[in-house]
C-alpha cells in the first residue's frame, strides 16, 4: 500500500494556484483547463488552527487501520446535501433544476450508474468501484450578494463576511456555489477541519448538467472529485511528482493529467505504470473522468464507521 506523511500535505484541495482576497471585485473567464492545489490555503488554515495537522494525521491512522481491517460501513451511506447559492447576477442564482441535476450526477457517479462507467478499460476493470454512496437535496439557500467575486479564503461560509453560514455540518454536506473568480472551479475541506468552514465550494459556472454550467466542465464532476476530497481522497498524483496517494490500487502518476488523454497514457515513474486518467481524482475534462476504485472507496468508507471523522452522516 503507498504511504506518505501527512503533516505538510495541502489539506484545502483547489483548482487553482490562484488566491484572491475576501475583497475580491472581479471575475474572470472560464476556467480553460484544472489546475494544481494551493499550499498557501493549506498554510493559512494551519496557522487560525494549529491542532489541524495533529487531527490529520489520526484521522489517516484511523483510515490505514480500518482498511487493512477491511471495516466498511454497516449499511448504505445517504448524505443530505444543503446548497448555498450566493449570487449577484440572475445566471449566478442558479435554478432549482440545475441544482437537481447535480445531485443526479453525484448520484449516478459514487453508485457506478453513469453511462461512461462502461468507458473503463479492461486493465482498470477489476477495481473500478461502485462507492455505494447516495446523496439527498434537503435544502437550498439563497442569498443576494454585491460581490462580484469571492476568492478562496472561505469569506462566502461566514455570514459576517456576506455569505452563508453552514447548516449542521455535522449531518449535512454543505455545498457553497457562486462566483469564486480567476478560473477556480472549486475547492473543498478536508476531514478534521473546522465545522464552521467544513463543506464543498463550487463555481456556479461548473455545477450540474444545465443553465450555467460550461464545457468542458459541464457534467457535474468538478463535484465529484471536491466531494471525493470531502470523504478523505487525495489526487490520484499525491500532489507530487510520482507521490502517494495513499490507495493500493491506483497507478502511480506523475503528475496532473489534463484534457481527455488517449488511452494508455504511460507514467515514468518506477515500473512505467498506465495511469488511471479516467479516476475522479485526477485533473482530467469532466467528459475524461468517470470512475473511482476499490481503494478509494475504502478510504471513503472509514470516514464513516464507529469512530470516523464523519461517523455522523447517514447510516
Amino acid at each position: 500500500m503507498k504511504k506518505i506523511l501527512v503533516l505538510g500535505s495541502a489539506v484545502l484541495l483547489l483548482f487553482s494556484c490562484q488566491n484572491e482576497d475576501d475583497n475580491a471585485t472581479t471575475a474572470s473567464a472560464p476556467a480553460a483547463k484544472r489546475l494544481c492545489a494551493t499550499q498557501e490555503v493549506y498554510e493559512a488554515q494551519l496557522k487560525a488552527d494549529p491542532g489541524f495537522a495533529l487531527r490529520r494525521n489520526q484521522i489517516e491512522s484511523f483510515t490505514e487501520q480500518a482498511v487493512s481491517q477491511g471495516r466498511l460501513v454497516n449499511g448504505k451511506v445517504v448524505i443530505p446535501v444543503v446548497v448555498n447559492v450566493l449570487y449577484k447576477t440572475t445566471a449566478e442564482n442558479i435554478s432549482a433544476t440545475q441544482i437537481q441535476s447535480q445531485i443526479d450526477v453525484l448520484n449516478r457517479d459514487f453508485n457506478a450508474t453513469n453511462s461512461d462507467f462502461a468507458n473503463v478499460p479492461s486493465l482498470f476493470s477489476g477495481v473500478a468501484a461502485n462507492v455505494g454512496i447516495s446523496f439527498e437535496l434537503v435544502s437550498v439557500v439563497r442569498k443576494s450578494t454585491t460581490k462580484t467575486s469571492w476568492g478562496t479564503n472561505d469569506a462566502m461560509k461566514k455570514t459576517v463576511k456576506g455569505g452563508i453560514a453552514p447548516t449542521s455540518p455535522s449531518t449535512n454536506l454543505n455545498l457553497w456555489v457562486c462566483t469564486i473568480g480567476q478560473g477556480i472551479l472549486g475547492y473543498a475541506q478536508f476531514p478534521g477541519g473546522s465545522s464552521t468552514t467544513d463543506g464543498v465550494v463550487i463555481d456556479s459556472r461548473y455545477f450540474g448538467l444545465s443553465g450555467t454550467a460550461n464545457y468542458p466542465y459541464n457534467l457535474g464532476r468538478t463535484a465529484t472529485h471536491e466531494i471525493g476530497h470531502w470523504m478523505n481522497l487525495r489526487h490520484i498524483w499525491g500532489d507530487a511528482t510520482c507521490g502517494s496517494d495513499l490507495v493500493s490500487d491506483t497507478p502511480t502518476h506523475n503528475t496532473a493529467n489534463y484534457g481527455a488523454p488517449t488511452f494508455p497514457h504511460y507514467s515514468t515513474c518506477t515500473g512505467t505504470p498506465v495511469e488511471m486518467t479516467m479516476n475522479y481524482m485526477d485533473y482530467t475534462d469532466d467528459r475524461a473522468m468517470y470512475m473511482f476504485s476499490n481503494g478509494q472507496k475504502s478510504r471513503m468508507a472509514a470516514i464513516f464507521i464507529s469512530g470516523g471523522a464523519r461517523a455522523g452522516f447517514g447510516i
